[in-house]
């Protein structure tokens, strides 16, 4: 008895140890395809602008190359390219100020979120969205900011929303989407190099993950919505359908 307990303890521990070193290989070789992405090719998903249907929502996630094809609603100042880090542009239509979050999300963008809204005399009355995303802390920041301000948030015809983007939607008091929009969710890295120990990978993504569920519940999502998050390889972009945005509770409203 005591020696097969002594087997499948080591048995065990050799499961384990396996799958540490299999983490760490899946972890230093999406390092080398962020490093070198000229090394692997092949992604089999169609871009993000070919339309989704459902159990075909799955499309390639380039963060510099938001789709373009959907038409700009006259209210959407988008930029011809993707800026770098977040611009805030208002516009005014209809007695209401809407301020647009556009471009990646970088890091330190939550600190300048935070001193535009200081420098502003009031609160827009508006947050609409188009990002590729980015630092998934500053766009968790950045909403929570949103919710203290108790603003709504809107997906404009023609915009996109992918990764840590749609944590700044979720904030939103009301959040309204077009179905002229994109809204994507994908796997995150968590911190700038994962070129670690599995061990340290690994608790940085928990660390993380639990964040964002913890974010999550506070905004009144359903975290079914990061399920669909974790399925999703960090090269792809898993596109969210009409039912999966409101079942989601992700959007309050979809319009057009």
């Amino acid at each position: 008895m005591a020696g097969e307990k002594k087997l499948r303890s080591g048995q065990v521990l050799q499961a384990m140890l396996a799958a540490q070193i299999a983490l760490a290989g899946l972890i230093v070789f999406g390092d080398l395809q962020r490093v070198l992405p000229g090394l692997w090719q092949g992604n089999p998903a169609p871009p993000a602008a070919v339309p989704v249907r459902p159990g075909d929502q799955t499309r390639r996630y380039t963060p510099r190359d938001l789709p373009r094809e959907q038409p700009a609603g006259p209210d959407f100042p988008r930029s011809d390219s993707v800026p770098e880090r977040l611009q805030f542009t208002q516009t005014r239509s209809g007695g209401v100020a809407t301020v647009l979050l556009e471009g990646a999300i970088a890091p330190g963008d939550s600190a300048r979120f935070a001193e535009y809204l200081k420098q502003r005399t009031a609160p827009p009355d508006l947050i609409a969205l188009h990002s590729p995303g980015g630092s998934v802390t500053d766009a968790l920041e950045i909403g929570r900011m949103i919710r203290a301000v108790e603003l709504p948030t809107r997906m404009q015809a023609g915009a996109a929303c992918f990764s840590a983007c749609p944590y700044m939607l979720a904030a939103g008091t009301e959040r309204q989407v077009s179905r002229k929009a994109l809204v994507g969710v994908h796997q995150h890295y968590f911190g700038e190099n994962t070129l670690l120990p599995a061990f340290v990978a690994v608790q940085s993504i928990q660390h993380g993950q639990g964040e964002v569920l913890d974010y999550l519940d506070a905004m009144g999502i359903d975290l079914r919505l990061s399920a669909k998050a974790m399925q999703t390889p960090p090269d792809n972009i898993y596109i969210l359908l009409e039912e999966e945005l409101t079942g989601f509770a992700l959007a309050t409203e979809m319009v057009d």
